[in-house]
């Protein structure tokens, strides 16, 4: 019999504990974080081989645990790189290749290093100085073939597609990968909603899978009535947004 996605989840996080990494924060808790993992760094330097990531001049790349290696990679590459910290609440941020001293990759991929080098960003700022991303990468707790990611619920790159799509930063050109240990990429039923965004491929420490690319792109932008409480009024780019319409 088939898995449902909750079922899913418990035996990914059985299966994730065997090769997982501990939080310094959230130790073990798989519904606070994005675990790192044995093998991310394959993973990273398989991406890092492609043709997609050869060609991204800028790419967002999410504060999740399991990408530190492909941060430090795209450092040493000279990538342009946009960041948020955990949760967006200090919002969007950008990393050019001149602002990090040679020899301080390894450092700046840290969460704890790389507030020596990065630059926050307004959502406007960032449009004026990026203009496109060509790539996004995020971690997940689950993933199926499908493109669907689950399993952890915070919905955060969600959120930051929503507000990059809204400023014209990303597009349906942009290349979506979901990085995880082949433990977490399950072929399973999800429910799937309006504001869920759907990746292009996934990365795990031994394969590049492209998925079935069986959802469109979200582009309704913030659906402002989805919002958790308080999300509103804890992240900034979502406040920009929100006085574009309600503050004139």
């Amino acid at each position: 019999m088939q898995m449902d996605a909750k079922e899913a989840r418990v035996k990914i996080w059985e299966e994730l504990l065997k090769v997982a990494r501990p939080d310094s924060k959230f130790s073990w808790e798989f519904s606070e974080f994005i675990a790192d993992y044995e093998g991310s760094d394959k993973g990273a330097a398989l991406l890092a081989s492609t043709d997609m990531y050869k060609n991204a001049k800028v790419i967002f790349i999410t504060p999740d645990n399991n990408l530190e290696k492909f941060r430090e990679i795209a450092f040493r590459d000279k990538k342009t790189v946009v960041m948020t910290n955990y949760g967006i609440t200090r919002g969007f941020f950008l990393i050019r290749p001149e602002f990090i001293p040679e020899g301080k990759e390894e450092v700046a991929s840290l969460l704890d290093g790389i507030g020596r080098y990065w630059k926050h960003q307004t959502l406007s700022q960032l449009k004026e100085a990026v203009g496109h991303i060509d790539m996004l990468v995020t971690g997940a707790s689950a993933i199926t073939p499908s493109g669907i990611r689950f399993g952890k619920g915070h919905g955060y790159f969600d959120l930051e597609w929503a507000m990059l799509y809204t400023c014209g930063i990303v597009d349906d050109s942009s290349v979506i990968v979901g990085a995880g240990h082949d433990c977490q990429v399950v072929d399973v039923e999800v429910n799937v909603e309006e504001y869920d965004t759907a990746i292009d491929y996934i990365v795990t420490p031994t394969r590049i899978i492209e998925t079935r690319h069986e959802f469109p792109r979200p582009k309704k932008g913030i659906i402002w009535s989805r919002l958790a409480p308080g999300m509103r009024e804890q992240i900034p780019p979502i406040q920009e947004l929100w006085c574009r319409v309600h503050c004139k």
